[in-house]
């Protein structure tokens, strides 16, 4: 055992790039879930975007429109979701299950062509002498362009949330969707828009994880982050700059693993493998001991079909 070859510096700037997909997916989900839907499907919309994404740069070489064809991905899969639960009121929890089965067998079968082939590359950005500081030039301004749009996408949600009117409308259509409606909001039309965006940023997610983390097409390659970044969400309290915090720490400690099973640390490979889950689950069940401080954050109508007669 070495624990001498871990270095700190590469590590953090690891658990970046290792956050950036559970990060996009978790944002999408928040506005999704701030409307008052619960969407389950996350981990097959991830998984549609990885092969979307993954396909379509392959074919154009390049790695700007796979990131695009995975959002187009994501979003369509959303889109029968939103279909099912908002026009034909299908129950929102077997939906979502059934939405995620059936992400992962699309997938596989879209990707039976693409299995052992690279994608184009995506070059970190070349931010000059910020990139050439020392340690926090490494660990902040070395990452690719991605990075920095999960960023910036937690900032532009937050402010979205809590200054525009659209952010204002989204909340209380999460909160009421029968007092939004009396009030003449467009209740089905805005939760759609809001499904969409979350299908888009799972998609996005996933191309992430097939174009950049691990550049390769491989069935079932999302291995529960779309059950991860829903964690999250509820980890996060439905608070934006939370769920930064969230999936740091989860990709924080799926980096950590790896450099301590590279180290040769003593314990069971598959133990290692199986400690980011499991923190997660230990962190959700610590929180939900409180339910009152939970239930304070939640959407109050989360969940909960809308009935255009009511």
């Amino acid at each position: 055992m070495d624990l001498s070859a871990i270095d700190p510096v590469i590590l953090i700037a690891s658990l970046m790039v290792a956050s950036t997909p559970i990060l996009l997916a978790a944002t999408g989900e928040l506005i999704v879930e701030k409307s008052g839907v619960l969407n389950l499907g996350v981990e097959g919309m991830m998984i549609t975007g990885a092969i979307c994404g993954f396909a379509a740069s392959v074919q154009t070489s390049s790695p700007a429109l796979g990131f695009l064809a995975a959002m187009i991905g994501g979003a369509a899969l959303s889109m029968i979701f939103g279909l099912l639960t908002q026009v034909l009121m299908s129950n929102q929890v077997a939906t979502g299950l059934a939405l995620t089965l059936f992400g992962l067998g699309l997938s596989a079968l879209i990707g039976q062509g693409y299995a052992g082939m690279k994608p184009p590359p995506t070059r970190p950005l070349d931010l000059g002498v910020l990139s050439d500081l020392p340690v926090i030039g490494k660990i902040v301004f070395s990452h690719d362009a991605m990075v920095y749009v999960s960023l910036a996408l937690v900032a532009l949600v937050w402010a979205f949330l809590r200054y525009t009117r659209a952010g204002l409308i989204l909340r209380a259509v999460g909160e009421s969707h029968e007092a939004a409606h009396a009030l003449g909001y467009k209740v089905v039309r805005i939760r759609l828009m809001a499904i969409g965006f979350g299908g888009a940023m799972a998609g996005l997610g996933g191309a992430y994880l097939s174009l950049i983390r691990v550049p390769q097409w491989t069935e079932g390659m999302t291995a529960g982050a779309g059950w991860i970044a829903l964690a999250l969400v509820v980890f996060a309290s439905w608070r934006p700059w939370r769920l930064l915090l969230g999936a740091y720490l989860f990709g924080g400690i799926t980096v950590l693993q790896l450099n301590l099973q590279a180290a040769g640390v003593a314990v069971p490979a598959e133990f290692l493998s199986a400690t980011p889950y499991l923190i997660t689950i230990l962190v959700l069940v610590l929180m939900s001991a409180d339910r009152s401080r939970a239930a304070l954050h939640a959407p109050a109508d989360l969940g909960k079909t809308f009935h255009a007669s009511s």
